[in-house]
């Protein structure tokens, strides 16, 4: 169960940005570990290898996109970092968007590349 205490921060990662999301989280593990953790399914399971704790969600293309989306409307998430790899074709793309919008919409800060991504959790 996430601490009542900590912000929450949510992690995800297309598959060409996974081993860029663990170096982030790596890098900057004594900022990443004061926040509770939600991930999409795949890339919690590469931040849980790095050895963080984190709440999983199914992976983006089954869904983990629109539970973390909904977690925002929610109110229970207070900062994404979604690297995206804009050059990929991805067959969840709907998701994709509405997670974007969501956060524009709820006014959640939302890096997408490791410059934002560094200012956000810093920020927060």
């Amino acid at each position: 169960m996430p601490s009542p205490s900590k912000k929450t921060l949510a992690l995800v990662a297309h598959d060409g940005k996974k081993a860029e999301m663990v170096a982030f989280v790596k890098d900057n593990i004594k900022l990443i570990k004061k926040f509770n953790l939600i991930a999409t399914g795949t890339t919690g399971k590469y931040i849980e290898e790095a050895g963080l704790k984190v709440q999983k969600m199914e992976s983006g293309p089954k869904g983990g996109d629109a539970q973390i989306a909904a977690k925002i409307v929610d109110g229970e998430i207070n900062g994404i970092v979604f690297l995206r790899d804009p050059l990929g074709i991805h067959p969840h793309e709907p998701d994709i968007f509405m997670l974007l919008r969501l956060a524009d919409v709820h006014n959640i800060p939302l890096a997408t590349n490791l410059a934002s991504a560094s200012i956000l959790i810093r920020a927060l």
